[in-house]
């Protein structure tokens, strides 16, 4: 019995996955993708050998921490969806969910609908098809230490403020400037109550961050590389296949590489 509180104390302070932290993820794919400039959706397009957005959702499905997935899509797709995760076996898929008009309505619908046993929602973007299990889990472990994180990167460039008539008006530190990405992830009370203030104050955001940063309370930012790029335009995804393709070089990644049906020969 001693050993066993020892332990659950050392994974609070660590914050690992603990069976109690029942963590939903709510995947937003609803997007109409206008700057992709394709004549199909980006998370349909393929990406070395299968569409984009298998490559997130089988992330999310590899991730141990990660209970369940909420997949919101856009309603004409859904049929889709239910083919494509039943032959890539993504078995962590609970629900296939329609979206809203804005991303932000996309996700407050994945929410209404993840398990009652959530204690943690990890929010993240379709196009984010190059996140991998261990930065899941990393971002995972610092909210369930903080009750909110998120995937980001520290910025390279020294970042600029200009002025209203596009002149430079300041420089800030670049030790301070984050790049946010996803996945984002919250107490699944927390981020419940900040959707719901800004949906009756009529606030809206760019990012889930942005509501929690709303009510108020602070974010633990996760170091996850520069490569957790998220697909926009068509360009990005030769970007994309190139980080793809040099992680194979690793011959741990060949059988993961496999099973998404990269081709190994080109």
């Amino acid at each position: 019995m001693c050993t066993k509180k020892i332990s659950g104390v050392f994974r609070a302070v660590s914050g690992s996955p603990h069976p109690k932290n029942f963590t939903s993820a709510i995947i937003a794919a609803a997007g109409m993708s206008v700057r992709f400039g394709m004549g199909t959706t980006k998370q349909m397009t393929h990406l070395c050998g299968v569409p984009l957005l298998v490559h997130t959702l089988r992330a999310f499905e590899e991730t141990e921490c990660i209970h369940e997935i909420i997949l919101v899509v856009r309603k004409a797709e859904m049929p889709y969806w239910e083919d494509i995760c039943r032959d890539y076996e993504i078995t962590k898929v609970t629900k296939i969910i329609p979206g809203g008009y804005s991303r932000q309505d996309s996700v407050l619908n994945g929410l209404d609908a993840v398990s009652d046993k959530s204690k943690f929602v990890a929010i993240s973007d379709g196009a984010r098809c190059l996140i991998t299990p261990e930065q899941i889990t990393a971002v995972c472990r610092a909210a369930y230490k903080y009750k909110a994180a998120t995937a980001a990167h520290r910025s390279t460039d020294t970042v600029k403020i200009a002025d209203k008539k596009g002149f430079i008006d300041k420089t800030v530190d670049r030790d301070t400037i984050w790049l946010a990405g996803t996945p984002q992830v919250f107490k699944t009370k927390l981020y419940r109550a900040a959707a719901y203030t800004a949906l009756k104050k009529g606030y809206t955001a760019t990012d889930d961050n942005s509501l929690v940063e709303n009510v108020k309370h602070p974010i633990r930012l996760v170091e996850c590389g520069s490569q957790n790029i998220k697909i926009t335009t068509f360009d990005d995804m030769a970007m994309a296949e190139g980080i793809l393709r040099s992680r194979m070089s690793d011959p741990d990644l060949v059988d993961a590489a496999l099973k998404l049906g990269l081709d190994m020969e080109d």
